[in-house]
């Protein structure tokens, strides 16, 4: 990736310094700029995001979420681990609040703890939820639009929630009926 990201900075650079070369520093400066500025505004929502859930971790909240959540959870990755339930239930909630970078260590524990019991099923089913990142409340974003002076920033939460709901139910069918297909096909080779 580190290659191809490469060869289009290159190509770039060097259209940019035969078409217009007075223009090439004021662009590279701008570009370096507007990323630093953009990595700072992430760093300070994912600092909030992950204060309030390390708050919510101390205060009991989590397991409240993880005790709610607990009978869909356990339908849906088919485990009794507790300590998995409550880390897939934090992970799950920073996901549908937009805050997956907040969600990613809870992801993690939850992956550690579902690999102690051989829980594959729903190791790779918390990985697809995850990379459709069903949101709610897409808050990163909307943060992003209102740090870059948009002013219909959350004009962005509709088409955000049916584009995640469909994706992450269509990726989730997808996987159970490749899944199932993949255990009777095992079942059948025995």
């Amino acid at each position: 990736m580190n290659v191809i990201f490469s060869v289009i900075f290159f190509a770039s650079l060097a259209v940019i310094a035969v078409t217009a070369p007075d223009r090439l520093l004021s662009s590279l400066l701008g570009g370096a700029g507007r990323a630093a500025s953009t990595a700072l505004t992430l760093f300070c929502i994912y600092a909030v995001w992950m204060g309030l859930s390390r708050v919510a971790e101390k205060s009991g909240f989590s397991r409240g979420a993880a005790k709610a959540l607990k009978p869909l959870s356990k339908k849906l990755f088919k485990t009794e681990n507790e300590t998995a339930l409550e880390n897939l239930a934090m992970n799950l909630s920073c996901n549908l609040l937009g805050i997956g970078g907040a969600a990613t260590p809870y992801a993690v524990k939850a992956i550690g703890e579902l690999e102690k019991d051989g829980n594959d099923w729903a190791q790779m089913l918390l990985f697809v939820i995850n990379a459709t990142s069903i949101q709610l409340i897409p808050s990163t974003v909307i943060a992003l639009r209102t740090g870059a002076g948009s002013g219909a920033a959350f004009d962005i939460f509709l088409p955000s929630l049916i584009c995640t709901v469909f994706s992450t139910v269509l990726a989730t069918a997808l996987f159970t009926a490749f899944y199932k297909l993949k255990d009777k096909r095992r079942k059948l080779w025995r």
